[in-house]
């Protein structure tokens, strides 16, 4: 119980823990900035990538 209530005592006391949450804040909103990016972009990259590549092959695009 002691080597428990000690590693405990660590665990609570060490600046590990803070830091990996605090890093991993900073990549979930990394992540929820690029889905916001791709969702408020997807019509128009979409619309581009169909005229280019109506424009590299000649065929009509839908």
């Amino acid at each position: 119980m002691n080597k428990f209530y000690q590693s405990f005592k660590h665990f609570v006391t060490s600046e590990d823990g803070p830091t990996a949450v605090e890093y991993a804040v900073v990549v979930a909103l990394i992540i929820i900035s690029c889905i916001a990016a791709i969702t408020a972009f997807s019509g128009a990259l979409q619309g581009w990538f169909n005229g280019t590549a109506g424009t590299i092959t000649g065929l009509p695009t839908s």
